[in-house]
């Protein structure tokens, strides 16, 4: 009679500890689920397409962290919640770097590689970024791209995507196109960021410093007034303000 007392306590207390536990994993995934959407809010869009190196690694950083604090209950509550707020502060903080300073910008979010440069596959640097020409042509069929001697210049972005200039006799024609016969194209060439002259874009194009203060004369702005500033495809300067006169 004892023991089958003892072993109903026993059943009882093994089914209120299964039901604490269920209602623990409940509770979990709730909070997992509001963290993950606040560190979302918090660092924008950009964060679901995983734009940069330290945005994908926070992505799949943070959804470990998430997928723990749901289901593995053998490590306290607290911990998840401390580790995620260290995760989401220090991928805040890179942000905020990578938006006001050019130069760490490509330490931390990565910066877009040339592969193809006016007609020519650049081998040296497809062998540094680990890109093969298979994966290459691949990507081009994937913009209905099958002969490489269509293409004048392919960029490999941070994200992953290629970026594809055609040439010339190649490219679509527009209603623009009918009425003027375009130049040759060029590869656009940044030339001013954040309020400072890229130096080393003037110096490997025809482009010169002169040229650039000669047009920033022509319509009286200086360098510390524009906020960007690039040549475009068919060669003409486009500048945006600090501050722009928007109504």
């Amino acid at each position: 009679m004892n023991k089958l007392l003892e072993m109903n306590f026993m059943d009882l207390k093994r089914g209120e500890t299964t039901m604490l536990e269920s209602v623990e994993i409940i509770f979990r995934t709730f909070t997992a689920f509001i963290l993950l959407w606040v560190f979302v809010q918090l660092l924008g869009k950009q964060t679901i397409a995983q734009k940069t190196y330290h945005l994908y690694i926070a992505s799949i950083t943070m959804g470990t962290i998430a997928g723990n604090l749901a289901f593995n209950i053998k490590i306290k509550f607290m911990y998840y919640i401390i580790s995620i707020c260290i995760m989401g502060s220090i991928v805040y903080m890179l942000n905020l770097v990578a938006v006001r300073n050019h130069r760490f910008r490509k330490w931390i979010a990565g910066e877009p590689a040339t592969l193809i440069q006016k007609g020519q596959i650049l081998v040296d640097t497809m062998e540094r970024m680990g890109y093969s020409l298979d994966s290459l042509k691949q990507a081009l069929r994937g913009k209905d791209i099958f002969n490489l001697d269509e293409v004048e210049c392919a960029i490999l972005e941070v994200n992953g995507s290629l970026s594809v200039l055609k040439k010339t006799p190649y490219q679509n024609i527009t209603k623009q196109d009918l009425r003027i016969l375009p130049n040759a194209e060029t590869v656009p060439i940044e030339l001013v960021y954040d309020g400072n002259i890229l130096y080393d874009n003037l110096l490997k194009h025809t482009y010169d410093e002169e040229w650039l203060m000669g047009e920033l004369t022509k319509r009286n702005l200086s360098v510390k007034d524009i906020s960007y500033a690039v040549v475009g495809t068919k060669g003409n300067l486009y500048i945006d303000l600090f501050r722009d006169k928007i109504d």
